[in-house]
């Protein structure tokens, strides 16, 4: 477990949005940690509030990063090759609940991968009633490299209602799940959406796609500065009250 602390020369702010970051298939939070920040400018990552957890279960088999990035590796869940049925789905579900509960509070998600078809899949699911129960509503996205749920038992409740929570999307050109990400943009309201040209991975950010990520970023800590002001008001009502 990693959280990404603010670096030096960031801009003064106030709490920065808690993003629970779930790692690609057969990597890990520390692998993901390194994707994130290395690619990425400060000016983006020292806006926000990064935990990158490992998945529950260790890896099945080859990892393709192998090579890359050193071991350990971890997965979410297990899969069959139609992406249809899923092996500890539900325990998955409740291990990230119980992160969220230690860890948390957690304003999003950020996710890649295997992590981002999770991440996508949980506001629908929370709101569903079956999955992070325990935890406040899901704020935020950060989807990259996405993906649907192709498991009828589990699209028809993630997706049964137009998920609403602010999200950027990042879908790149050469990725094989790229026609699968735009589909699972259908499933948003108004998505904030990165266009990159390479395939997947996590990819830098480029002026037009610093641009959008920018508005993202923009979008949140101002609802984010807004509820705080508003529980500071509730506050203080109530010791008037006392």
């Amino acid at each position: 477990m990693g959280s990404l602390g603010e670096p030096q020369g960031a801009r003064p702010a106030g709490r920065r949005p808690r993003f629970l970051c779930l790692h690609g298939f057969r990597t890990s939070g520390e692998i993901m940690r390194k994707q994130v920040v290395g690619k990425w400018p400060a000016g983006v990552t020292a806006r926000l509030d990064l935990v990158f957890a490992d998945a529950p279960f260790p890896a099945e088999g080859k990892s393709e990063v192998e090579g890359i990035f050193d071991p350990p590796y971890y997965e979410w869940f297990q899969f069959d090759k139609g992406f249809t049925e899923y092996r500890n789905f539900d325990k998955c579900l409740n291990y990230i609940e119980e992160l969220m509960i230690k860890e948390g509070p957690f304003d999003g998600l950020m996710g890649f991968s295997q992590g981002s078809i999770l991440s996508a899949a949980l506001p629908g699911l929370q709101e569903q009633g079956l999955a992070l129960t325990k935890v406040p509503k899901i704020k935020y996205l950060i989807i990259i490299g996405g993906a649907m749920f192709l498991s009828p038992t589990v699209a028809e409740k993630a997706y049964a209602n137009k998920i609403k929570c602010p999200s950027v999307h990042f879908l790149g050109d050469n990725d094989f799940l790229k026609t699968h990400g735009e589909k699972l943009v259908e499933s948003y309201v108004d998505p904030f959406i990165i266009r990159h040209p390479k395939g997947h991975t996590v990819p830098r950010l480029d002026e037009k796609s610093l641009e959008v990520m920018l508005r993202f970023l923009d979008k949140i800590e101002k609802e984010t500065a807004e509820a705080e002001h508003s529980s500071i008001d509730v506050d203080d009502k109530e010791v008037c009250f006392c």
